[in-house]
């Protein structure tokens, strides 16, 4: 894309320089679609909500366990193997030969939530030396530990005893370098205890185990092994990158836990926030069946709000509505849910001297969150019971909570529903035409009920791979569609979030992970350019072409939150295969474009298909050079699968 008589910006990449040069070969040329942006009407000029950009965080592609939490070890609790498990400590390994080790499940730890733990039985170091560096126990964490040169990592574990004993834990590689450890010489009494070490980084190693290991002969047992690092965000316990990269989307809703996690694929695994509250060692954790895998729940229900809270987001409390994919409750019965509801609602914002509200001030937060809305249940409306259910879940709150807005799973956005809510849940998973095709589907929506919460969107399938340049041009043509539609859809996330490069059971995602690098895909640098789209004023503008229907655009005024200047942002998609020359004209506007301080951004590629990856983080990101233009008409030339946005300062 380029536009004629602007002058791009040294220091772009190689193929902005090959766009500029096509742009000087079509910029004298007639443009075959022209797009009028009309700031003079303001009756057709609103502001979008301010909750419009948010981002949706489900537990999948160990997004939260292995990711966002910074929870280093993997079982910590050694629960994962199930209630009937004796021997499988997976992922742990054991270090040493049968003659020297033993270890097996013993269900007599001090955790009444969680009694799994294990025992250790050394059968070396009194008649017997133990092999060089001792025995024990290792963990890899998810996929391998990050440990990095001069960070130190807080190790904690609690034992059981007979006698003196010493313990080695140490961060080693698969290089067997140490990359950090320390010896612990204690006593034991017989009973429990804890027991709490930072180990302080020689070295970095990226893939490295936890290793406890001893030349002490006796009988021990362990339970709740965690090591987290120290620098987690402001102590909170999350990953610092992984929660920049959200922070730099700057959302103004965090929805949570799920999806389908927080169904089940049955019932008895349905996400349980009490059973993720209080001492991290008292949660019993839960098998992700939906998912098929074990979280620990180190990230639970408080920690969701505190995320939403260090975003400066608002929170979004997706619950259980008495349905899993393979079970659902009757209306009769579904009173002890809504109750859990309740609670959880109180949990989150009732006062620190209430009952809930009290555990909430217990585990360090005596102020209440600022949970504004909750919703009823994911994907459920097809069930058999989510109305009658619904309904329960709807008065009871209502009654109690009248400012919360309720949002129902029914899409409401082509048929009225058939009972009360504040919002509807929108979901929409398709291929990249059909995505372009979804702009206009809620031109026709109803603006007399209640508002659409578009809380899960993506390109998917063999035009999707891992995530292309493709997907994202076919959504941020969606999201055009969305802004346009702005007085009946409240809020916008893309999903799913986040996804470790070693469980990408679903593709694609925004933001990918290793133990220590990070990227996002095409579609997570497309919601960047609609950041400024919350709060802004929406223009009323008209586009005709001659020559396609694969274009769409849009027109915002927004003010920069550092500078206080006011910009006028126009936002145009092409997805057709050729070049396009737009022709734009802008009407009405109150000030004049000033001739320095605007900027073109554009984010296209040599092939529809190109994708980032930890070799190439930026091969698809937006490349934005500096504009000058003292006029209200501008000629613009679209590169094939493109997405371009100006920012005109006035």
């Amino acid at each position: 894309m380029a536009i004629c008589s602007f002058k791009a910006s040294f220091g772009v990449l190689f193929y902005s320089f090959v766009i500029y040069f096509l742009a000087f070969q079509f910029c004298c040329i007639d443009a075959n679609s022209t797009l009028v942006v009309n700031a003079a009407n303001k009756a057709s000029a609103r502001l979008i909500p301010d909750t419009f950009l948010g981002v949706f965080f489900e537990e999948i592609n160990h997004a939260g366990a292995g990711g966002l939490w910074a929870e280093l070890v993997s079982n910590r609790g050694f629960e994962a193997g199930g209630p009937n498990n004796t021997l499988n400590i997976f992922p742990w390994l054991i270090i040493g030969n049968e003659s020297s080790i033993s270890v097996s499940i013993n269900r007599s730890s001090c955790f009444e939530r969680n009694k799994a733990a294990l025992q250790m039985e050394v059968h070396c170091g009194d008649h017997k030396p133990c092999p060089s560096g001792g025995v024990g126990i290792s963990n890899p964490g998810y996929w391998g530990m990050n440990i990095e040169q001069g960070k130190r990592y807080k190790v904690v574990y609690y034992v059981k005893s007979e006698g003196k004993f010493d313990f080695q834990l140490s961060f080693t590689g698969v290089d067997v370098i140490k990359a950090a450890s320390n010896i612990t010489h204690a006593f034991g009494d017989g009973g429990w205890n804890r027991l709490e070490t930072i180990l302080e980084a020689k070295a970095t190693n990226h893939n490295s185990s936890l290793q406890i290991t001893t030349t002490t002969e006796g009988s021990y047992l362990l339970d709740q092994v965690s090591a987290m690092p120290l620098d987690t965000y402001m102590g909170h316990g999350f990953r610092n990158d992984l929660f920049q990269m959200v922070a730099d989307l700057k959302p103004k809703i965090l929805r949570f836990p799920g999806g389908t996690y927080v169904e089940g694929d049955y019932l008895q695994n349905r996400y349980q926030w009490k059973n993720t509250i209080g001492p991290w060692e008292e949660r019993p954790g839960h098998f992700d069946d939906i998912w098929n895998y074990w979280s620990d729940d180190g990230i639970g229900y408080l920690e969701y709000l505190q995320l939403a809270e260090d975003l400066g987001t608002l929170p979004i409390w997706v619950f259980n509505a008495g349905i899993s994919y393979h079970g659902e409750i009757n209306t009769s019965a579904i009173a002890p849910y809504v109750q859990d509801a309740l609670d959880g609602i109180e949990f989150a914002r009732g006062s620190p001297t209430s009952k809930w509200g009290s555990v909430r001030a217990a585990m360090g937060h005596p102020r209440p969150f600022d949970l504004r809305y909750v919703a009823v249940g994911n994907e459920d409306c097809g069930h058999f019971n989510y109305q009658g259910n619904y309904l329960k879940f709807h008065d009871a709150i209502r009654f109690a909570y009248p400012d919360i807005k309720i949002i129902s799973n029914c899409d409401a956005s082509t048929t009225p529903l058939n009972h009360s809510a504040d919002l509807f849940d929108f979901h929409i998973y398709t291929d990249s035409k059909d995505m372009f095709s979804m702009s206009t589907h809620f031109d026709t929506t109803s603006r007399s009920g209640p508002k659409a919460f578009v809380s899960e969107y993506a390109v998917v399938g063999a035009d999707a791979a891992n995530g292309s340049l493709l997907a994202a041009v076919a959504e941020a043509a969606f999201l055009i569609g969305l802004e346009k539609n702005s007085d009946v859809v409240e809020m916008v996330c893309y999903a799913p979030l986040f996804s470790n490069i070693n469980d990408r059971t679903w593709i694609p995602d925004a933001i990918v992970f290793g133990s220590y690098q990070v990227y996002g895909t095409p579609s997570y640098w497309v919601q960047k350019l609609f950041i400024e789209s919350s709060g802004a004023t929406f223009l009323d503008s008209t586009l005709n072409t001659t020559s396609s229907n694969k274009l769409t655009a849009s027109a915002i005024i927004w003010q920069n939150s550092t500078d206080r200047k006011n910009y006028l942002r126009i936002k145009v998609v092409n997805f057709g295969t050729t070049t396009e020359s737009l022709n734009i004209s802008i009407n009405g506007l109150n000030s004049n474009v000033q001739q320095y301080g605007s900027t073109n951004t554009v984010l296209t590629s040599t092939n529809v298909m190109d994708e980032n990856s930890f070799l190439e983080p930026k091969k698809v990101v937006p490349q934005t050079s500096s504009l000058e233009k003292d006029d209200k008409d501008m000629n613009v030339i679209l590169s094939p699968y493109s997405v371009t946005s100006l920012d005109l300062l006035i």
